[in-house]
C-alpha cells in the first residue's frame, strides 16, 4: 500500500488536534535477542530544506523551508518489551498523531504543512526508558514512507487512494446506487 502511496506522491493531512497517519506505519521485526528487552521508537524528519507546491497535478519546490521545531521521538507505548513480544506480530505506530500545532501539549510529531517529511524507524537494546540517551540507536529508513504534510489533500489520486483503503474513510466511499454512503 505504501508503494501505491508513494507512486503517487504520498500526503499526509495535519490538523491542530493531531491525526492518524494513513497509511499507518507496521513493521515486522527479525533477528533479536528473544531474552533481550528492546524499545521501539519513531521519529519523523525533514526529508530536504524545501517547501513545495501542488502545480498542474505534481509536486513542485516552491521555495527555501520553514524553521522545523525540535523532533520529538514516539517510543511505541509497549515498550520496554523482550525480544521475543516485538518478533511475534508486525508492529505498528497507528497512535502516532501529527499535528500543525506549535503549542501541542500531547506529544503529537508537529510538521509543518507543504513539506516534505520523511518516517524513521529505530530499535534500542534497553529495558528502561531512563537509558535511552545512553543506548546505541538501529535506525531504519524506508524510503517508500516519505510524504508530503498537508491540510488538506491536493492530488485527488491519493484522496481516492485513501478513501479506497482507509476502514475509517468508508462514510466518502460510492455505494454504487448513485450516492454515497451516509
Amino acid at each position: 500500500l505504501w508503494d501505491q502511496f508513494h507512486k503517487l506522491g504520498t500526503e499526509m493531512v495535519i490538523t491542530k488536534s493531531g491525526r492518524r497517519m494513513f497509511p499507518p506505519f507496521k513493521v515486522r521485526v527479525s533477528g533479536l535477542d528473544k531474552k533481550a528487552k528492546y524499545i521501539l521508537l519513531m521519529d519523523i524528519v525533514a526529508a530536504d530544506d524545501c517547501r513545495y507546491k501542488f502545480h498542474n497535478s505534481r509536486w513542485m519546490v516552491a521555495g527555501k523551508a520553514d524553521p522545523e521545531m525540535p523532533k520529538r521521538m514516539y517510543i511505541h507505548p509497549d515498550s520496554p518489551a523482550t525480544g521475543e513480544q516485538w518478533m511475534a506480530k508486525p508492529v505498528a505506530f497507528h497512535k502516532l498523531k501529527l499535528t500543525n500545532n506549535i503549542s501541542d501539549k500531547h506529544g503529537f510529531t508537529i510538521l509543518n504543512s507543504m513539506h516534505k517529511y520523511q518516517p524513521r524507524f529505530h530499535i534500542v537494546r534497553a529495558n528502561d526508558i531512563l537509558k535511552l540517551p545512553y543506548s546505541t540507536f538501529r535506525t531504519y529508513v524506508f524510503p517508500e514512507t516519505d510524504f508530503i504534510a498537508v491540510t488538506a489533500y491536493q492530488n485527488d489520486k491519493i484522496t481516492q487512494l485513501k478513501i479506497d483503503n482507509n476502514p475509517f474513510a468508508k462514510g466518502f466511499r460510492d455505494t454504487g446506487n448513485g450516492r454515497r454512503e451516509k
